[in-house]
C-alpha cells in the first residue's frame, strides 16, 4: 500500500539485498548500452568490449550489476517517483569485475535532506557490490537522487556528511573527447536494468517537464567514462579507479556528448560534459582517478 514519502520511515529501512548472476551477454549488452562501437564496429578498443575471446568488462557496469531496479517507485517508500532525477554519482572500484558469474549488493539510504515544500528532497544511498562466492568487495557507488516532489517532510540521517563538490580548473581543457549516442539509445541501455518509464514514455517524460524521454543519466556516465578512459588511461579501462560527479542537464538520445578533461597531476583529472547540439551542461564538477 502506497504512503507519504516519510524520510526517517526510510531511513529507518532495513539494507536491502540483492543478488543476481550476469553472463557475458549481459556484459556485452551493457557496451553497447553505453554507445560502444557506434561508428566502429569492428575496431579493437570495439571488439574487446563486446567479442567474447577477448571481452573485458567496462568498470562503470558496476552500477547495473545486483541492481534492484527502480526501488524508489515501489509503494512502501512512498516517493513521488515521476519526479525522481539522479542528481550525482560517485562510483569506485577495487577489484577487475567479472564478465560473469554471481553477484550480491546491498543498498543503504545513508541521509535525506529536505530543501523545502517546493524544492524537493535529496535522497543519498551507497550500495556496496560483492562477489557471492568469495564475498571480496568489488566496488562502492554513492548516489544522490533528487526527489523533485517529496520536499517539505524534513531531514534524517546525517545530514552533515555531504561532501563538497569537486571545482574543475578556470582555465581551457586540456583535451576534449566527442562522442555520438544513438536515438534509440535509451531503448538498448534499459536493458541492463534500469526501467524507468521517463526514458522510453513520452507521457511519463511530459509529466515530468521535458519534451520528450531523457538518455539515462548513468548512460552518459558511461560514455563520458569511455572518453576518459580512451585519454588518460591509453585505452584501458582497467586502470578506473574512482570517477564522481553532478549531473546538471539531460541528454536526449542522439545527441553528441562532449567531455572536457583536465589534466590535474598525477593519475588524477577533472572533467565535464556537455551536449555539442545544445552547448548544455550535463555533468559538472567532475573527479577522476586511475592506476
Amino acid at each position: 500500500m502506497s504512503s507519504a514519502f516519510d524520510p526517517a520511515r526510510v531511513m529507518a529501512m532495513p539494507p536491502r539485498e540483492t543478488l543476481a548472476t550476469h553472463d557475458t551477454r549481459d556484459t556485452i549488452l551493457y557496451a553497447l548500452g553505453v554507445g560502444v562501437g557506434i561508428g566502429a564496429a569492428t575496431r579493437d578498443d570495439t571488439l574487446c568490449f563486446v567479442s567474447e575471446d577477448r571481452l573485458q568488462v567496462l568498470p562503470t557496469m558496476a552500477v547495473v550489476m545486483a541492481w534492484p531496479g527502480f526501488w524508489l517507485q515501489e509503494p512502501q517508500y512512498g516517493a513521488t517517483w515521476q519526479k525522481v532525477l539522479h542528481a550525482e554519482q560517485s562510483l569506485e572500484v577495487f577489484a577487475p569485475l567479472p564478465a560473469e558469474g554471481e553477484l550480491k549488493s546491498v543498498l543503504s539510504v545513508e541521509r535525506i535532506i529536505d530543501k523545502g515544500l517546493d524544492k524537493g528532497a535529496l535522497l543519498y544511498s551507497r550500495r556496496d557490490l560483492h562477489d557471492r562466492a568469495s564475498g571480496a568487495l568489488l566496488a562502492t557507488e554513492r548516489r544522490g537522487t533528487f526527489l523533485r516532489g517529496d520536499g517539505g517532510r524534513g531531514s534524517a540521517g546525517d545530514v552533515a556528511g555531504v561532501p563538497k563538490p569537486h571545482a574543475v580548473p578556470e582555465r581551457a581543457p586540456d583535451v576534449s573527447v566527442s562522442l555520438p549516442t544513438r536515438e534509440d539509445q535509451a531503448l538498448l541501455y534499459r536493458l541492463s536494468g534500469d526501467r524507468n518509464p521517463l526514458h522510453v514514455d513520452p507521457r511519463i517524460a511530459a509529466s515530468a517537464g521535458f519534451a520528450r524521454p531523457i538518455l539515462h543519466g548513468l548512460c552518459t556516465y558511461g560514455v563520458v567514462a569511455r572518453a576518459l578512459a580512451q585519454v588518460v588511461c591509453g585505452g584501458d579501462a582497467a586502470r578506473f579507479r574512482r570517477m564522481d560527479c553532478r549531473f546538471s542537464k539531460p541528454v536526449y538520445p542522439g545527441e553528441t556528448i562532449v567531455t572536457d578533461i583536465w589534466l590535474d597531476g598525477e593519475r588524477t583529472a577533472s572533467f565535464v560534459a556537455r551536449v555539442a547540439e545544445r552547448d548544455a551542461l550535463v555533468l559538472g564538477n567532475g573527479r577522476f582517478l586511475w592506476q
